[in-house]
């Protein structure tokens, strides 16, 4: 965010406290000290004829002193309160940033005190806008990592805050730059019961936990409405019903991944829980046209181990594509060949995996505009009925969702079914006071592989 002019010794100032937003560094030791390893038995045993040579213990290294907070003018202080009790249009609570505290210190004049607390509550107020205030822990199967923390630094967001005297530019320039935020925001005032302004607040963050830009063209699915998007510079160009994951272990995870490549007629390998547990194994195993016959080709390792993979073809489980997006939970959207539960309106049927309705014609989309193919070429690939991977010359990000009031694929803004009950916690947080962010940027939940499509 830094707009590239001269700096000037406001700059400086500003840079001077930056250290009190970093995590604690070891103490450097003295310059010229010997840090390497040392031979202690050379320092016991001299060589015989010389006397002992006595090695002076080095002090402890001191620990730095405490760098100042940078300087706040009051005008600059004034903007920041101004902006903590405006701050409710953004779905976020005023007190959290504590504006009584904030306007004691204003009264009391410039100093160290001011240059203090207002860091401390810009630091504050630039984190819950960037990354979001629902504590981790409240995040259930949150597994999408924001990278805005990386790519726009608190201390850089204050130092540029300062230089150009813009408190309240330069933390609205953090909110999320999609349409469905400003839909959210827009619908906040106009909420009639506590529950529906809760509601609002709670997905207004959920945005924040992602990325504030989304990338010029992506692929969104909402659980909660069961529907994939297809978007390209913000606007939607195509959607497509899915189905999602059971209620439960097989409930679909919240991520935030990339499209390496779009596989054609793809294999599939089944999972031992139903070469072993369902039989399939042992049935096919010694009796190889039969699963030629089936559309499987079995294998037995050494250590008896047989492994089942479905070759392509109609039948297929994973239907006649896959969108390759290596995750450590083996979710991934998919084809299908029973396409019946696409009619059905509540569709949390699968695995985990989301299958696709109009499949194809998404994955000859993808190649085109994410692979360079000609639409004559993604047709023959798709029409050979061999297995055969595209890999992407574009970053195609892909984004699994959980939004309970959001707008719907025609741009209606609008309340679906908590599926998975993701609501609760994060409701939970916003009731309590809030809390201080750590390091965790992703759930600590278990991670369980939903490799079966079925």
């Amino acid at each position: 965010m830094i707009d590239g002019s001269g700096f000037s010794s406001k700059m400086t100032l500003a840079l001077a406290g930056l250290s009190l937003l970093a995590q604690p560094v070891a103490a450097q030791t003295a310059a010229g000290s010997n840090t390497g390893p040392v031979d202690l038995t050379k320092q016991a045993m001299p060589a015989p004829g010389t006397s002992a040579v006595v090695v002076p213990m080095q002090a402890a290294p001191q620990p730095l002193p405490p760098v100042p907070a940078p300087h706040w003018s009051q005008s600059d202080a004034q903007a920041l309160l101004a902006t903590i009790k405006g701050i409710g249009a953004e779905g976020l609570f005023a007190k959290d940033y504590e504006p009584d505290k904030l306007s004691a210190a204003i009264t009391r004049g410039e100093g160290p005190e001011l240059d203090e607390v207002a860091t401390r509550l810009f630091t504050w107020l630039a984190e819950d806008l960037r990354d979001g205030r629902t504590p981790m822990p409240a995040r259930v199967q949150w597994f999408a990592v924001d990278p805005d923390q990386d790519a726009n630094p608190t201390a850089l967001i204050l130092a540029d805050a300062l230089v150009r005297s813009d408190i309240k530019g330069s933390l609205m320039a953090l909110s999320p730059t999609v349409p469905d935020y400003a839909a959210l925001k827009a619908a906040l005032p106009k909420a009639t019961t506590p529950k529906q302004t809760a509601l609002i607040r709670a997905n207004m963050d959920r945005w924040r936990w992602l990325a504030r830009d989304l990338g010029t063209q992506y692929l969104l699915t909402n659980v909660p409405e069961q529907m994939l998007r297809l978007t390209v510079r913000n606007k939607i160009i195509k959607t497509y019903k899915v189905v999602v994951g059971k209620p439960g272990k097989t409930a679909t995870p919240q991520l935030a991944e990339t499209v390496e490549g779009v596989i054609f007629n793809p294999t599939w390998t089944v999972p031992q829980s139903i070469v072993v547990g369902e039989g399939l194994g042992a049935r096919l195993v010694n009796n190889p046209k039969q699963a030629e016959r089936e559309g499987y080709k079995v294998t037995k390792a050494a250590d008896g181990t047989i492994y089942v993979v479905q070759q392509p073809g109609d039948n297929n489980s994973l239907g006649r594509m896959k969108l390759d997006m290596p995750n450590e939970h083996a979710i991934f959207l998919h084809d299908t060949p029973s396409k019946s539960a696409f009619n059905l309106p509540a569709r949390a049927l699968s695995h985990g995996c989301v299958r696709v309705e109009g499949a194809t014609e998404l994955a000859m989309t993808m190649a085109i505009l994410g692979a360079n193919m000609t639409p004559d070429d993604a047709v023959a690939v798709h029409t050979s009925r061999v297995y055969t991977k595209v890999p992407m010359t574009k970053t195609f990000p892909v984004y699994l969702t959980y939004f309970t009031v959001a707008r719907d694929v025609t741009g209606t803004l609008r309340s679906f079914a908590d599926i998975y009950g993701r609501d609760a916690p994060v409701l939970a947080s916003f009731a309590q006071p809030r809390q201080l962010h750590t390091t965790q940027r992703k759930s600590n939940e278990a991670v369980i592989k939903l490799d079966n499509p079925l």
